[in-house]
């Protein structure tokens, strides 16, 4: 992790990036409308990537009925994003970082000398914190568990 790297308690940077239907989405916008949940993830179409976002999506109504919003970032394109949103019919937001700016303001990890975004979860309260960081290993199910969890724990404080 970078030294620079957003921790628990910390503030998300304000950033905009275009998703996959070339709409240009301002982090802003999404604040104080319920916990967000932004995961990065390396590549569309790879084997563990796809899995990780068809959990998200396989879960995507509990996120819902809790008040959040999914949100996934990685380098590729609107175009290639929208591809693979339709393929496996992904309810949720796909940004694109092609600059990699958004990955080095939160201070994320990146694979193969930063040619790809690392997986990592942020949960992120209305408010712009950093509730729960999650440093996703090869069980995509397990990192959507957590994030599911730890907005189930958001609630409870919030309640």
């Amino acid at each position: 992790m970078a030294k620079n790297a957003l921790q628990e308690g910390d503030r998300i940077p304000d950033f905009s990036l275009l998703n996959q239907d070339a709409e240009l989405v301002a982090i802003k916008d999404r604040l104080g409308k319920g916990p967000l949940v932004i995961y990065f993830y390396p590549k569309d179409e790879t084997r563990i990537c796809t899995a990780e976002a068809c959990s998200f999506r396989d879960s995507y109504e509990e996120f819902q009925d809790a008040g959040a919003d999914v949100i996934g970032i990685s380098f590729d394109s609107p175009e290639k994003h929208k591809r693979f949103a339709e393929k496996y019919r992904l309810p949720f937001t796909l940004l694109s970082d092609s600059k990699k700016e958004v990955l080095k303001a939160f201070g994320a990890p990146s694979l193969f000398f930063g040619f790809l975004a690392g997986r990592i979860t942020y949960v992120v309260d209305a408010e712009g914190i950093i509730r729960h960081i999650y440093h996703a290993n090869r069980q995509a199910s397990q990192h959507v568990d957590e994030a599911i969890n730890s907005i189930r724990s958001l609630q409870k404080q919030e309640g």
